[in-house]
C-alpha cells in the first residue's frame, strides 16, 4: 500500500503560498504605479491649464 508523501504535499503548499505572495506583490506594485501615473497626469494637466501669472 502506498504511503502519503508529506514532504511533497508540504512543498506544494509552500510553492502555492510563494506564488500567491508574489502575485499579491505584483498587484500592489501595479496599483502603486497606476496611482503614481494618475497623480502625475493630474499635475501635468494642472500645469497646462493654469499658466503662470506675470508680476
Amino acid at each position: 500500500m502506498a504511503r502519503p508523501n508529506y514532504s511533497f504535499e508540504k512543498r506544494q503548499r509552500e510553492l502555492a503560498k510563494k506564488k500567491k505572495k508574489e502575485e499579491k506583490k505584483l498587484q500592489k506594485a501595479q496599483a502603486k504605479e497606476a496611482a503614481a501615473d494618475d497623480s502625475e497626469t493630474d499635475n501635468d494637466a494642472a500645469a497646462v491649464t493654469a499658466p503662470e501669472q506675470a508680476p
